[in-house]
C-alpha cells in the first residue's frame, strides 16, 4: 500500500512539475494585464493621479505621476507579452513597496495585515516572476533559445 501511494505521490508532483510553464504564464499574464491597464488609466487621468500623489505626501508628485504612470504601463505590457521580464518586474515591486508605505500604511496595524493588501500580492507575483522567469511561453524564453542556437 505505502508503495502505491509514494507511486502515486511521485507521478501526481511530476504532473504538477509538468504544469509550471502554465502558472506562470497565468501570473505573468494576469500581472501584465493588471499593471498594463492601471498605468493606462494613470496616463490618462494624470490631474487626478498627481492630486492623489499630493495627498499622500508624495514628494514632486507632478513628477512621479507620469513617471508611476509610465512604469506601470511599460512594465506591465513587458510582462504580459514575457520580453524581458525579470528586468520589468523589478520597478514594479518598487512601486508597490512604495504603495504600501504610503497608501496602506495607516492600515496596517501588524504584519500580517500585509497579507490583505492586494499590491502584497503584487509583489509576491512579481518576486516569483523574477526568481522563476517568465516561463516557456514567453518572448524571453523564445529569444533565449534563438541566441543559443547562435
Amino acid at each position: 500500500m505505502l508503495q502505491r501511494l509514494t507511486a502515486f505521490g511521485k507521478k501526481f508532483f511530476a504532473l504538477l512539475t509538468k504544469t509550471q510553464p502554465l502558472a506562470l504564464l497565468l501570473a505573468r499574464v494576469t500581472i501584465g494585464i493588471t499593471f498594463a491597464q492601471t498605468g493606462w488609466g494613470k496616463l490618462h487621468s494624470l490631474d487626478q493621479v498627481t492630486e492623489y500623489f499630493r495627498s499622500l505626501g508624495i514628494p514632486a508628485a507632478e513628477i512621479q505621476a507620469p513617471f508611476v504612470a509610465s512604469v506601470e504601463f511599460i512594465c506591465g505590457s513587458l510582462i504580459l507579452v514575457g520580453f524581458a521580464t525579470r528586468l520589468a518586474s523589478f520597478p514594479l515591486v518598487g512601486t508597490m513597496v512604495v504603495a504600501i508605505l504610503t497608501a496602506k500604511i495607516q492600515d496596517l496595524m501588524t504584519w500580517t495585515d500585509l497579507f490583505g493588501f492586494i499590491e502584497f500580492l503584487y509583489v509576491v507575483i512579481l518576486v516569483t516572476l523574477i526568481t522563476q522567469g517568465p516561463g516557456l511561453f514567453s518572448l524571453d524564453h523564445l529569444f533565449s533559445k534563438k541566441m543559443r542556437k547562435i
